[in-house]
């Protein structure tokens, strides 16, 4: 009995019956060191545009109801139709929180 060393590889020789020619054969290596450990990737859904029109559709949509809001009456008594029904309030303040949904609409859709 002929004792090897633990770390010396063997090569194999084989002969093909069609062919006389001796093919050396590499010994294969252990496919737990070779194989690459993959962590899945995970992909965000929207990109750092999407969020910033995401912020600024959300800045829209507060500063309209900001200028929705507010106006004190000077007397709790008196019911004054120029402050309650004003332009600010009636006009533009809907058009800005439609242009800020309009804005998140927008960036969620935006690739």
């Amino acid at each position: 009995m002929s004792k090897e060393k633990p770390g010396k590889k063997k090569v194999v020789v084989t002969t093909d019956s069609k062919s006389t020619a001796k093919k050396v054969v590499k010994p294969t290596s252990s496919r737990r060191s070779t194989r690459e450990v993959e962590s899945p990737q995970m992909e965000l859904a929207f990109g750092k545009s999407n969020y910033i029109l995401i912020a600024g559709g959300l800045g829209l949509v507060l500063l309209g109801l900001i200028l929705m809001a507010g106006g004190d009456m000077p007397s709790p008594d008196v019911w004054e139709d120029d402050i309650i029904y004003s332009a600010r309030r009636t006009v533009l303040a809907p058009i800005v929180i439609l242009m800020g949904l309009g804005m998140e609409i927008w960036a969620i859709f935006k690739k």
